[in-house]
């Protein structure tokens, strides 16, 4: 079985990237089944229920997110709206909309269990992702095997740690949230795919998805930028593994790459 995720997809440019280039891609790699994280969707901040129904609609089978679930207007209707949007799991609290975990059905008709959780180092996180994620996996497992973590961290050691902590239990754990995808793809010993980050797809002639001159003024002067997307260098990033579906252990993991 075939899994594609899909990074952080950043603005306009990587909306347009993602709806013109997923379904050829999904087709001509034989994909079972995709994750894209629309955490930037919207102009690099947030996303819309408009939008996640565009990235739905272009291939992907459940849309995660992360620290900026919540930053458009309206946004707190989109989780109700929409199946299979998610949000980090351990942003929960009385009143807060939507989920963090789902279920959904992949093109082999097999359930996969997805998990959307938030890191706690460097981030204002109101549960620490430690002390929930174990409980989640469970319930995951007493469906299917086959579990996706998409774990939106500032910290590598905390992405990490995460990962190894999931070793043998999780099919993957991905780390999204940096936009710089990591050189570390791989299997754990326990059979569980991991990449630190899985990178951006978005602008990359940028800083971070950014107009660079933008982002570089606000670093040097210390004064609030409005900022902008980038437009150049637009590539779809993210991971690519395969995974036996029965036991949920994946077989192999690569990073993911293609001019957008």
């Amino acid at each position: 079985m075939r899994i594609l995720f899909l990074a952080d997809v950043f603005g306009p440019p990587g909306r347009q990237a993602v709806e013109e280039h997923l379904a050829s891609i999904r087709a001509d790699r034989k994909i079972d089944f995709c994750v894209v994280n629309g955490e930037n969707a919207a102009d690099g901040a947030g996303i819309t229920a408009r939008l996640a129904r565009r990235l739905l609609e272009a291939g992907a089978d459940v849309v995660t997110t992360g620290n900026h679930a919540f930053r458009q207007k309206n946004s707190t209707s989109l989780y109700s709206e929409v199946a299979n949007v998610l949000r980090p799991a351990n942003i929960s609290a009385p009143g807060v909309p939507g989920t963090g975990t789902t279920i959904a059905k992949a093109a082999n008709g097999l359930d996969v269990a997805v998990i959307n959780l938030q890191g706690a180092l460097f981030m204002s996180t109101p549960t620490h992702p430690f002390l929930i994620v174990d409980g989640l996996v469970d319930e995951a497992l007493r469906t299917t095997p086959l579990v996706v973590v998409d774990f939106h961290a500032e910290a590598t050691s905390e992405k990490i740690a995460l990962a190894q902590h999931l070793d043998g239990r999780a099919t993957a754990v991905f780390g999204t949230h940096t936009h710089v995808q990591t050189n570390d793809a791989r299997v754990l010993p326990g059979g569980t795919a991991a990449i630190t980050d899985a990178g951006m797809c978005g602008p990359h002639d940028s800083v971070i998805g950014v107009e660079s001159d933008l982002a570089i003024q606000r670093m040097r002067t210390g004064l609030p930028v409005r900022f902008r997307p980038a437009t150049g260098g637009v590539r779809l990033e993210g991971a690519l593994f395969e995974c036996d579906p029965a036991s949920g252990r994946a077989l192999s993991c690569e990073a993911f790459r293609v001019d957008g």
